[in-house]
């Protein structure tokens, strides 16, 4: 029997934090249910001690936050 891991698709700009409605850069998979949350930046760091132990998957992509956006060149 082969397992195929499929990795989660990147966060973008339509998914939005389950707190407050802002762009997430997390993404949440809870062990025992499965169930996804999605969080900005700053409710993640809030509740990371609470929910990382309970989760089976911590998507991380708050270094998002720091890239600087290509300039295009003529």
């Amino acid at each position: 029997m082969t397992t195929t891991a499929i990795a989660s698709p990147e966060l973008n700009t339509m998914d939005r934090c389950d707190r407050c409605g802002a762009q997430a850069y997390v993404r949440v998979v809870l062990e025992s249910s499965g169930g996804e949350l999605l969080f900005c930046g700053h409710h993640a760091r809030g509740l990371e001690t609470t929910l990382k132990p309970l989760s089976s998957e911590w998507h991380d992509e708050t270094g998002r936050l720091l890239e600087k956006a290509p300039v295009p060149v003529d």
